[in-house]
């Protein structure tokens, strides 16, 4: 049976909602400049990142539908599972409007979610390590990089490395820890905002697919790690 999940919330159960069709599994497409140049063959394609992209799932209402959920259920955003990609997480943003007369009418109806181009897993545990560490052996399961989310516990200055690169100086102090979101590119903790604590380029924080290690220079006495894997 297909179903939905937005938000930890199963459409199953949602009185008389039903999940008709789901869209196929496709990979999004990449952006791109292209720039041709007189006198040579072809063209120069540089890439610009993938692009986010539309999936649209056809719905439909059963006996004794409350059609007041139904529009409830679907005036969300955040995070999507389709029951086709059980283990994958999409977020996404509900643009499009949906046709909930026609959905009365004719017991169908179109919702389309704009969805950005990586998808996490809705399976893996965020990874803790304790004690001081120097090194953290870890494995992106996805088929491309990731961008991950990595708490870190300590006091003092703090360098810290991804496959033996620097990547960040954190000014760590006595403020207990810090969070580096990645794919945000920003750094906090519960008092807000700290990324005047942080010196380099969050776009060096990146685990490649497979195996990665990562480094600490400094007092760390636990990291707590997520989003370390990710697909398209």
């Amino acid at each position: 049976m297909n179903y939905l999940i937005i938000n930890g919330q199963k459409s199953l159960s949602i009185q008389g909602l039903m999940i008709q069709s789901l869209p196929p599994i496709t990979k999004p497409m990449m952006r791109a400049q292209i720039d041709e140049v007189d006198g040579r063959d072809g063209d120069i394609v540089t890439p610009l990142g993938f692009q986010a992209y539309d999936r649209s799932v056809v719905i439909g209402l059963t006996r004794f539908f409350d059609i007041d959920e139904v529009i409830r259920y679907f005036n969300s955003y955040g995070e999507v599972i389709f029951s086709n990609e059980p283990y994958k997480i999409y977020k996404f943003d509900l643009l499009s409007q949906i046709d909930f007369e026609r959905l009365l009418r004719f017991r169908t109806a179109t919702v389309t979610f704009h969805v950005q181009p990586f998808k996490h897993s809705s399976i893996e545990l965020p990874l803790e390590f304790n004690n001081h560490l120097q090194e953290i052996a870890l494995l992106n399961n996805g088929n491309i990089y990731s961008k991950p989310k990595i708490e870190i516990f300590g006091e003092g200055d703090i360098d810290v490395s991804i496959n033996d690169q620097m990547a960040l100086a954190i000014e760590l102090g006595n403020q207990g820890n810090i969070i580096i979101d990645a794919e945000q590119m920003e750094a906090y903790n519960g008092t807000g905002l700290k990324n005047r604590f942080v010196s380099g380029n969050y776009d060096n924080i990146i685990f490649e697919k497979g195996r990665n290690t990562l480094g600490f220079d400094g007092n760390v006495s636990r990291v707590v790690i997520s989003n370390y894997s990710r697909w398209i």
